[in-house]
Parts: structure tokens; sequence; C-alpha cells
């Protein structure tokens, strides 16, 4: 039986390696251990989509003293480290409380029970495959399925107002008579679009749609729709959680893992009269 006491902060990593190996993350990107102390026990473990200081003032509040987050925070190498800037500030804060941080990013887009995934089930989508793999059929990103039935493009649209839970939706080119399969891509995935549009998806949704992308999608006759990057990612970080928790628990460590409950979309609507 494994001892709670035995799991540290690089038996987490190890551990979340397995469910999302980060081999698998873009070379551009930076997963794993962002900061923090390998050898600490881990305490009880918060996950959010983004690390901020909020979700940092939430985990100490909580007695967490590890954060998992979607999106890293050291991005890009630093050139300097102040605490009177964002990051610096964050990573500072963040090692004063004795918290580590760790990150799950390409890699959690692309394997199977993932971002993608995720969000493909909460559009309820059948015999799903990825727009762009990654090697393994399963795995890569964005999904392309079918839906349980064909719905008119302005009631897909209405499906996907309740799905993100948000209020409105952006789309370009035209919205189609029918639609029966559906892409999606967690995230900013507007270069997949014609992708999408090749695997003859009648509308596809991701978020950051760029304008070259609009047009595209203008010219060609193919819906595509902004959902957002926060909408279409979050909804993965209650079953990753799950997950994680579900592993822990199957290895007998004993240690808490909850979702960040004060973390909300960064962007906000404001609308004429």
């Amino acid at each position: 039986m494994n001892a709670s006491a035995d799991f540290n902060v690089d038996t987490l990593v190890s551990v979340l390696d397995e469910l999302a190996a980060f081999a698998l993350a873009e070379s551009w990107d930076n997963v794993g251990l962002m900061a923090g102390d390998p050898g600490q026990k881990v305490g009880s473990i918060l996950v959010a989509l983004d690390p901020t200081e909020d979700v940092l003032a939430e985990a100490v509040a909580t007695g967490c003293n590890v954060i998992v987050t979607h999106h890293p925070l050291i991005f890009k190498p630093l050139k300097s480290l102040r605490i009177d800037q964002p990051v610096g500030r964050l990573l500072s804060r963040a090692m004063a409380a004795g918290v580590s941080l760790v990150a799950c990013h390409t890699n959690l887009d692309v394997v199977g029970g993932g971002v993608n995934d995720v969000l493909a089930a909460r559009f309820g989508l059948r015999d799903t495959r990825p727009l762009d793999s990654a090697g393994d059929g399963a795995m890569g990103f964005g999904r392309v399925g079918t839906l349980p039935k064909p719905v008119s493009g302005s009631e897909m649209l209405a499906q996907l107002l309740q799905a993100l839970d948000v209020d409105a939706l952006s789309y370009a080119g035209p919205l189609p008579d029918s639609v029966d399969t559906l892409a999606v891509c967690g995230g900013s995935g507007s270069e997949l679009a014609e992708s999408a549009y090749r695997l003859g998806a009648q509308m596809f949704v991701t978020g950051e749609v760029k304008h070259s992308t609009a047009r595209w999608a203008e010219a060609a006759g193919f819906c595509v729709v902004d959902g957002g990057h926060f909408a279409t990612e979050n909804p993965v970080i209650p079953e990753f959680v799950a997950l994680l928790q579900r592993t822990l628990a199957d290895r007998n460590y004993e240690v808490e893992v909850r979702a960040a409950k004060e973390q909300q979309n960064p962007f906000k609507h404001f609308a004429r009269g």
C-alpha cells in the first residue's frame, strides 16, 4: 500500500505524465513542474485552467500546496524575475507560500480523454477522430464526429450557447441548413478550420478565430464559430479532477484534489443600450 507520506511533487508529476504524457506536448510548449520542490510532500491539489493570483489565493486559503493548471505560468524563457511584474509576482508569492506549480498544456489537448474529447462529449459527438493526428489515431488536436441527430445551424448555435455556458457566440461564414458532422477544438484552433472543412464538418467550433480564418470561411461557405478560449477549454477541468481523484485513490494515495471555484472567464461583455 502506498502511504500518502510518500506522495511528493515528483510522484505527482509522474502520475500526470502517465495520464497525459509530457512527451506529447508541442516543441514550443512548456509543461511539467514550473516551480517548486520536487521532494515536497503533497498536501492537497488545486486544479485550474490558468495560473492566476486568485487561484493561488484560493490554494493558500484552502491548504492546497500544489496547483495544476492547463496553461503554463512560464511559457517563454524569462529574461528577468521581477516581483513588480505579473509572472514574477505570482512566482514569488507561490514560492513564499510553499505552493508548487505544474502545467499540463498541449499534452492534455491531444491525449485521449483530454481537452478535445471532453469538448466533443459535451456536444454529444460520436465516432470522433482528431483533426490533426499526433501520430496515434486516437490522439491529436481537435475532434470531428457526428451528432446524435441532424440539427439546423441556428439550433446548433443555441445548443452551443448552452453547452459552453456563454451568453453570445461569434461566427463567420453562412449558417448551414443542417449540421450532422461537427468539428471542435478547445482553445485557439483557428488553423484547423480547413482540416475541419476537408473532413466533412458543416460547422467548426473553437476559440480565438483569426480574422483571416473568418474571411476564408466566408469565401469557402463554411461556418466557423468562435466560442472563446476559456469556454472551450474549461470543461476539461472537472473531468481532469475526477480522473486524477480516481487515479490517486486506486493507488491508495489519500490526497484531496479539487477544482478552483473562483476562476472565471477573463473576458466580460458590454452591450449597447
